[in-house]
């Protein structure tokens, strides 16, 4: 049965307070009315983080990103600006960029040969003489709004968006104390898991709820009692004093120091931090049932002497990894039973979901009142 999709939007109340609130209704993780309207309203208006800047470090390196489906390219240009642009020849909509990364001195279609420079510009279309009111200049790559943060390069696709610096609000100072800029790349990882986007990013909202239960090893180094969460305008804080553990030597040896840190930013990014390390999470929608996520790990010392040490500490994440995979996927399919609508919040807990759920929600209905309005209008 097909449900309108203002009935949809109208199952949530993004002005509860968390004590009164109800969870996103079970059918915003499995509709693909609302999958489409966050491709539209959360993935493209917003800044979204989209790659690394030592990915992009030198003239001509590149790499490609698909952003709820709009195929994206970010390179570094020849005058060391860093620019992006939608990875769509203006010839024929092949991607110009085929490959995940790269160095070019051009970015050329491997259809027809149309030949871009580093900065969009249209430098060669084969055999296009006698073309009528061709302007060579109004056929470069389109071009996309890029800008970074410490070690971290975003995009957004709206071109009326503020800026990043005020996207990110305070989280810039937060963040300072903990020098991210000087932890290191080490290797990445990709999950394709079979639940929505939303579930994964829930689960990690939950203030370490969960993490008694389903992450016996992890809880052995958090002080749980103590474990916070501080929500600012569009991003999350968890934190909790760290203690020392015999009962697992690995995570015992790789989860150290004093506090460990998990900030969240909307829509879908996230770093945690350790003493000496740290990794980001990166959530894509695939389908409304299915989404990716993608974790970059850094350490302070990546050279040889501590590989073995960073690669258990890899493993150690790959666990937790595990398990989180296998509840999510076990939440999607209990999101598909007519024996749930939504749920309740803790108080203590769940504010970190609170706060997604309401930014989310109100992303959707604004897009929704104006497209509503602009019906309205034409009517």
């Amino acid at each position: 049965m097909h449900t309108p999709l203002s009935e949809l939007l109208d199952l949530y109340n993004p002005d509860a307070l968390l004590e009164e609130a109800y969870t996103l209704p079970a059918a915003w993780y499995r509709d693909e009315q609302i999958a489409s309207l966050e491709h539209e309203r959360i993935f493209s208006r917003n800044w979204i983080a989209v790659g690394r800047v030592d990915q992009v470090a030198v003239p001509g390196q590149f790499f490609t990103i698909n952003l709820t489906g709009e195929p994206l390219i970010v390179v570094r240009g020849a005058d060391g600006e860093l620019r992006a642009f939608y990875n769509v020849c203006r010839h024929h909509a092949t991607a110009v960029a085929n490959v995940p990364c790269g160095i070019a001195d051009h970015l050329r279609c491997p259809y027809h040969g149309w030949t871009y420079g580093l900065d969009g510009s249209l430098k060669g279309a084969p055999e296009f003489a006698g073309v009528r009111d061709f302007n060579r200049a109004e056929n470069g790559l389109v071009p996309i709004r890029a800008a970074t943060w410490e070690q971290f390069v975003f995009i957004t696709l709206n071109e009326n968006a503020p800026s990043l610096e005020h996207f990110l609000g305070d989280l810039p100072v937060r963040t300072a104390p903990l020098s991210l800029s000087k932890i290191h790349f080490f290797e990445r990882k990709t999950y394709t898991l079979a639940c929505n986007w939303k579930v994964y990013m829930d689960n990690y909202l939950d203030g370490g709820y969960h993490v008694p239960h389903l992450h016996k090893g992890l809880n052995s180094v958090l002080d749980y009692k103590e474990y916070t969460i501080e929500n600012s305008e569009r991003y999350c804080l968890q934190t909790s004093p760290m203690v020392a553990t015999h009962d697992n030597t690995s995570i015992g040896t790789t989860r150290t120091g004093d506090r460990a840190y998990y900030y969240w930013l909307y829509p879908n990014f996230m770093i945690n931090v350790y003493e000496g390390v740290m990794d980001t999470n990166l959530v894509l929608p695939l389908t409304a049932d299915t989404c990716l996520v993608q974790f970059d790990f850094f350490f302070s010392d990546i050279s040889d002497n501590k590989e073995s040490y960073n690669l258990e500490s890899v493993t150690v994440s790959d666990r937790i990894q595990d398990e989180d995979v296998a509840i999510c996927e076990s939440v999607q399919r209990g999101l598909h039973s007519r024996a749930y609508g939504a749920g309740r919040l803790s108080v203590r807990r769940e504010a970190g979901e609170h706060l997604f759920h309401r930014l989310l929600a109100n992303d959707l209905r604004n897009l929704h009142e104006l497209v509503q309005l602009t019906k309205t209008s034409n009517e």
